[in-house]
């Protein structure tokens, strides 16, 4: 697996799977009906911030992740990141090699720390995924997710420092 910067070429194979994940609207704060137009605008960040994809020796895109300062002014010092991952390639590694490549992005950046602000706590994988990447539970905000088959739900804010 090769990750790679994303090019607005990349993008006809990341929004199929994107569209999905964020219509199933159980994982994502986006709003579930998302236009093309504005996805692509909000997915393909322009430097210094980074959007980049796993492709397959084939060049198949298998996900993507969107790296970014977290805040502006005094406090962009600490990243964040998002991350998808096309359904017929999760449980094979792709999440976390993304989630590791984004780390080393932001630690060669010169951020401090990394921080995800709204983890699903229904989502059990990724929360898993991140913990085992030394991201720890600062908080949960209570009820702050609706989602669509539990109901409201916790967001979790996760942090690990660089």
């Amino acid at each position: 697996m090769l990750i790679r910067e994303a090019t607005r070429e990349d993008w006809a194979a990341i929004w199929p799977f994107f569209h999905r994940i964020v219509a199933a609207g159980d994982t994502f704060t986006y709003p579930t009906d998302l236009g093309e137009n504005d996805a692509r605008d909000w997915w393909l960040l322009a430097p210094p911030n980074r959007t980049v994809v796993a492709v397959d020796d084939a060049g198949t895109v298998l996900g993507t992740a969107k790296m970014n300062n977290n805040h502006m002014g005094n406090g962009a010092h600490i990243a964040s990141a998002s991350y998808m991952v096309g359904a017929a390639h999760t449980g094979r590694g792709v999440g976390r090699a993304l989630c590791e490549y984004s780390l080393e992005w932001a630690r060669a950046a010169g951020f401090r720390a990394m921080q995800f602000n709204a983890v699903v706590e229904t989502n059990t994988h990724a929360v898993k995924l991140y913990e085992s990447l030394g991201f720890t539970v600062l908080g949960t905000l209570p009820e702050g997710f609706r989602h669509p088959v539990h109901g409201y739900v916790g967001l979790h804010i996760m942090h690990r420092a660089l």
